[in-house]
This record gives structure tokens, C-alpha cells and sequence, in this order.
């Protein structure tokens, strides 16, 4: 009986490494089809709230977290129970941009404390190509005595979840997994089609995998980059880039990206780790270089775009109370890592402005211990010079005339700026009804 069979026959356990916005779908859906698995996470608190039945990241909701069978865990030995393991840390960059692999590393080094013969173990954290073969399995052969390829089998399978996306899910995303030869590919496959409704692509190889990953992200990086770009210098042309999007997207090949603030884990993040192969091999890669220079300066020119809309209104700047409403890294969605609302922050505050931040999805404790500010309700802010809209949350979009009267409160008509980033007003309809307006 191969590893297959034994997990679904719940003869061996699947432990899924790192319990973010990643690991912790993909173990309630491998629990959903009777699989035993195991959830480990070094956070003892987040752990605390999963055996709780609560869900911080609002993936799957509280009501499967209290209904699933997941062992979830923060005791380290209880990993030498599974068979087949599956990597799901953060791989973050460092202040100067190079890939962080210390959260991989550590990982490897603790499953390979607990391998044994005839184990799996699939990464799916973001890495740059040769990661896998020439760092992580060395790591696991060292710390296990063990032969990969002959005493056990590592793949790659790079995680494409969108957090806060109710469409594109886990289960109906094609997932692409690889392994070290044909058989761990074709059971590190088989495992995968347990969960996934779409079904695999199978890849020729782990390399290909990682690749891909990066690549998919860093394309969509170039393209944000170039609408960036484009609003740039929309705006010295006084030219409406919301406007002329819509007027392009009337083509039938129009690709449909929007200017923005690009952070997150993914999309912030991948295209420096291909940076940083391509250039270790002798590459200066220009495009995805520009497209990240670009991109990383958005926070900036936000908050300048905000300076100068004060100044025109007469604003006394570092008296002017601005709240910006959103600081998770995307729309509806709880996630505040790598959020480039940070860089409007720290904008800002050059200015001597402490901005309020507004957020309803946003863990008040995490706003505070990154950012320093507290989270009040929006029903709480009044009063205010700007309203600075950074992201495209439902609860703002559904904004009505009456809530934003009552977020300016007593300051005169004209005096009411709006900075819109997402684009979720009209300008004619903002400005016709008073408000001083800006948009991306």
C-alpha cells in the first residue's frame, strides 16, 4: 500500500506546516475528506483561537474552524506522527529586498528531526528556482541520516490562494505540483486531486514549478507597474486615468489592470525573489526591476498627491486631520502584511500629519503593534480635512452622502478633500456635489 492509500485510508497524517492565510484552508480541506492532519503553527496564540473555533484570517469562517477534526498544535513532536508533509510558511524579503529564507529553512530543519522512510514532503511557500533541491533537501537529508529520492520524496506545489476572495477558492484553482522524479510526482499529485475539484498540472519539474510561481506574479507586478505609470503622468496631464481605462477596456484584448498600491504576500514580494536568482547568475533583469521601482513608490506619491490637495485648500498641513480609510493590503480582506498603506504612512508622517486609520477588517491589536495607531470605529471619526480612500472595502464602497457628512463633520464643503486610490467615486458626482476630489 503506498502513501496514497494509507492517507486515504487514515493509516498515515498529513501535516500541514505554517497555519496563515495558506496552510490553514488547505488543512481544513484535506480534514473535510477524511484525511488526519495534523496543523502546526509556532504562534501559540493563533493556535489558541483555531482550537477555539475562531478564525482570524476569515478564509473559511468560524464555523468550520469549530466543526473541522484538524489537530491544531503548536507541540513540535507531534509532526513525527505524519507521513506527508506540506510546507506553508511565509517567505518574506529582507529590508534590502534579498529573499528571507529563514522561515523555510527552520521548517525544513524540523521536519527532518521527525522524517522516516518512504515520508513525503511538499513546499508550497513562494521561493525562487533551486530553492527546494539545493537548500531544503540538503537540510532534510543532514537532519534526518536519510537519502532523498531513495529513502523519501520532496516536492513543490506553489500555493496560488487569494486571500479574501470568495470565487477563486482553494478547491476550484488549478493547482501545479512537481516532484523529485515520476512516482513522487504522481503521488504528491494523487494527494493534491483529494482537494482540488479542478484537478493538477502536473509539471516537468520542481524548478518549472517554482518558477512559475514567480513569474505569474511578477507579471501581474509589470502590468500594475505600467497602469502606475501611466496615472503618473495622467496626472501632469491632467488627464482622468479611471476615464481612459474605461474607454481602453471597451477593446476586446484590453487586459483589464488598474493603478494601485501593490503589496501583500505575493504580488510585493515574488518578483524580488526572481530578481535576486537572475542577478546571482550573472542577470540584471531591467523590466521586473522598473516594474517593483515603480510600484514601491506609489505609497509616496499618494501621500504627496494628499500634501498638495492641502495646501490648495489651505490647509495648515501638519495640523490637517487625515484618515485613511483602509490599511489591509487589498479589499475585504483581514490581511495587513506588506500593506503599502504603510508607505502613505510613513509619507505623512515626514509631514509631521498622524493620520487616523480607519479599517472594519483589520485586527485592531496587529494596526497597533506595526503601526504604532489605534483602530477606531468609522463611526467614531468626525471632522475630518481628507478622507484618503486606500482601500476598496465594501463598507466604503456602500458609503452613502449622509455617512461621509458625518465623517467631515463640521469642516465647510469646500474644504472637504477625498484622495480616492481605488477609484470607487465618480469624479463628476464627487465634485458636483462639492467635494475637492483626487483620484489614482
Amino acid at each position: 500500500m503506498d502513501l496514497y492509500e494509507q492517507i486515504i485510508h487514515q493509516e498515515a497524517k498529513v501535516a500541514v506546516i505554517g497555519l496563515g492565510y495558506v496552510g490553514m484552508p488547505l488543512a481544513i480541506a484535506f480534514a473535510k475528506k477524511q484525511v488526519k492532519v495534523i496543523g502546526y503553527d509556532v504562534d501559540q496564540e493563533k493556535i489558541a483561537l483555531y482550537q477555539a473555533g475562531v478564525d482570524p484570517t476569515d478564509e473559511v469562517g468560524n464555523e468550520e474552524i469549530s466543526q473541522t477534526t484538524v489537530d491544531f498544535t503548536s507541540d513540535i513532536s507531534k509532526l513525527e506522527q505524519a507521513s506527508f508533509y506540506i510546507v506553508t510558511v511565509p517567505t518574506p524579503v529582507n529590508m534590502d529586498k534579498k529573499p528571507n529564507l529563514t522561515p523555510v529553512k527552520k521548517a525544513s530543519q524540523m521536519i527532518g528531526s521527525y522524517l522516516k522512510k518512504g515520508a513525503v514532503v511538499v513546499y508550497e511557500s513562494t521561493v525562487y528556482p533551486g530553492v527546494t533541491e539545493d537548500i531544503c533537501i540538503p537540510i532534510l537529508e543532514a537532519e534526518s541520516g536519510l537519502s532523498c529520492g531513495r529513502d523519501f520524496k520532496v516536492g513543490y506545489s506553489p500555493e496560488r490562494i487569494n486571500p479574501g476572495d470568495k470565487v477563486h477558492r482553494l478547491e476550484n484553482i488549478i493547482k501545479i505540483v512537481s516532484g523529485v522524479d515520476q512516482a513522487s510526482l504522481e503521488e504528491i499529485a494523487k494527494v493534491y486531486e483529494l482537494i482540488i475539484e479542478v484537478g493538477v498540472h502536473r509539471a516537468e519539474s520542481i524548478k518549472v514549478a517554482e518558477a512559475a510561481k514567480v513569474v505569474e506574479n511578477s507579471q501581474r507586478d509589470i502590468n500594475i507597474a505600467f497602469m502606475n505609470e501611466l496615472a503618473m503622468v495622467f496626472e501632469k496631464m491632467n488627464i482622468n486615468t479611471k476615464e481612459v481605462i474605461t474607454a481602453m477596456n471597451t477593446k476586446w484584448n484590453a487586459l483589464k489592470f488598474y493603478p494601485g498600491l501593490v503589496g501583500g504576500h505575493c504580488i510585493g514580494v515574488d518578483p524580488y525573489y526572481f530578481v535576486y536568482e537572475a542577478e546571482r547568475l550573472g542577470y540584471h533583469s531591467q523590466i521586473i526591476t522598473a516594474g517593483r521601482k515603480i510600484n514601491d513608490g506609489m505609497g509616496a506619491f499618494i501621500a504627496d498627491a494628499l500634501i498638495k490637495e492641502l495646501v490648495l485648500t489651505n490647509k495648515v498641513v501638519k495640523q490637517a486631520k487625515v484618515v485613511i480609510m483602509g490599511v489591509t493590503f487589498k479589499e475585504n480582506c483581514a490581511d495587513i502584511r506588506n500593506s503599502k498603506v504603510e508607505d502613505i504612512i510613513a509619507r505623512l508622517r515626514e509631514y509631521g500629519i498622524e493620520p487616523i486609520i480607519v479599517d472594519p477588517w483589520a485586527d485592531p491589536m496587529e494596526v497597533k503593534e506595526m503601526y504604532q495607531l489605534d483602530l477606531p470605529h468609522m463611526n467614531e471619526v468626525t471632522d475630518a480635512d481628507c478622507l484618503a480612500f486606500a482601500v476598496a472595502h465594501d463598507e466604503f464602497c456602500d458609503l452613502d452622502w449622509g455617512a461621509l457628512d458625518r465623517l467631515f463633520g463640521q469642516v465647510p464643503l469646500e474644504e472637504r478633500i477625498i484622495i480616492d486610490v481605488k477609484s470607487i467615486y465618480q469624479q463628476q458626482e464627487m465634485e458636483r456635489m462639492g467635494y475637492r476630489y483626487w483620484n489614482l
